[in-house]
This record gives structure tokens, C-alpha cells and sequence, in this order.
């Protein structure tokens, strides 16, 4: 949520005292993170010491579903033991072929992952250099943290699609403490240096209004 990773290698080190599986949602960090794009583990050095590993195809892979991975006696026991959720929930072949191809280009394009890199630092440098707190991440996921009621929120948010073109997710209590509102940005590789200064400025601009005040009205965001 903050966009910071978990504690990976610290955690398979505790292997060698405790007999215990690792199992890893890696939703954001598969094809992002790690030399290949292999995922957090990858980046951490320590992707062998994974027993099951989660991951979804809507985000890198920017499609519907997601797998599971590990030692094969795991995944059979896996398949039938959850037939419910196997054949309830299937993808359609269309969408698994789809699937097979956003995988051929996570691993034979590595300049997909290196233009989101490229995004994702200067948009990330470019909010701290105007003085936008981005909490402590160290991923992609790009928090911006700011301070109003969830009604300011819900405006700003608004503004920023209906005005600036921009579209992004927030959060608020209780996610967060009250009087907090967060603003998620996910930069990836099909944005552009052009895009990353017009939110820039958008941000800035939404960050004036709302320490003018202008959010609190119910239709603030229209005006």
C-alpha cells in the first residue's frame, strides 16, 4: 500500500532456526522488480527461499487473473483440493494466450522495465523536489501524502481526473489516520517525461486548493 517492500531476506534467513513454508503475495513486484523482473524475492537476492509465490496479471501484465507457483507435489495437491476454484474461476483461453504473450515481452524486452524505472524516478524525485511527502517507498507505487477531510479528498481527486486528465486511486481513514488522505500513483513504462511534468504540475496545483480551502465545498471539483 505505501509501496514498501517486505522483509524478504530477513525472513527466509529465519529458515535456517524454524521449520516453516514462505509464502509471498508479490502483486506489484513481479515484472517490476529484480534484474529480470522476476519479482521482489529476485531484487532481495533471495527468490529460491520462496516456497509459494502469488502474483496477479493486473498489474505488470495489465490483464485479469493471477497464479501460483512452487514445488510441484504443492501445486498438485493445490489443483485437487480447490477444484471449486479452479473451475469456477478459469480464464478464457483468449485471455491465457494473452497472458503468454505480456509474459514473452516481460522477459525478452528488458527496456519495457527500464523506461518504468526511468518514470518512475523522475516522478518520484520530481513530487519530493516540490516538497510532496512520499512516505518511506522503495518500489514503483508511488503514495503521496497529504493532509484533509475525506470530502477534500473525494474533490481533489475529482479535480485531478475532470480538469488535469489524471487518473489515480486514494485512500483514506481507516486505512490511514484521520486528516490523511493518500493519493496512489503507479508510473509505468507507456507513460512519458512529458506526462510526469504535466502531473507535476497538476499536483501542485491541486496542492494549492486544497490549502486554500477550495476542496471543502460538495462541488468544489466542478468549479
Amino acid at each position: 500500500m505505501r509501496g514498501t517492500q517486505g522483509k524478504l531476506a530477513e525472513i527466509v534467513e529465519l529458515k535456517k532456526k524454524y521449520d516453516f513454508r514462505l509464502l509471498v503475495d508479490d502483486a506489484h513486484g513481479f515484472g517490476g522488480m529484480g534484474p529480470t523482473g522476476a519479482g521482489t524475492g529476485e531484487a532481495q537476492g533471495c527468490q529460491d527461499g520462496i516456497d509459494l509465490y502469488f502474483s496477479t496479471f493486473a498489474k505488470s501484465m495489465a490483464s485479469i487473473g493471477a497464479f501460483i507457483s512452487g514445488n510441484t507435489d504443492v501445486i498438485e495437491y493445490l489443483k485437487y483440493n480447490m477444484r471449486s476454484q479452479i473451475f469456477a474461476k478459469s480464464l478464457p483461453m483468449p485471455l491465457v494466450l494473452g497472458d503468454l504473450k505480456r509474459l514473452e515481452l516481460l522477459r525478452n524486452k528488458p527496456e519495457l522495465r527500464t523506461k518504468m524505472w526511468s518514470i518512475v524516478h523522475a516522478l518520484q524525485g520530481g513530487l519530493r523536489e516540490r516538497g510532496f511527502d512520499l512516505g518511506d517507498t522503495n518500489t514503483m507505487v508511488t503514495p503521496v501524502f497529504l493532509h484533509g477531510t475525506q470530502n477534500e479528498a473525494g474533490n481533489l481527486i475529482i479535480d485531478l481526473r475532470e480538469n488535469y486528465d489524471i487518473f489515480c486511486s486514494v485512500v483514506v481513514y481507516p486505512v490511514v489516520p484521520k486528516g490523511v488522505m493518500m493519493i496512489r500513483l503507479i508510473p509505468t513504462a507507456a507513460h512519458s517525461l512529458e506526462d510526469v511534468e504535466e502531473t507535476l504540475n497538476a499536483f501542485s496545483a491541486c496542492a494549492l486548493k486544497l490549502k486554500a480551502k477550495k476542496y471543502e465545498s460538495a462541488y468544489a471539483a466542478a468549479v
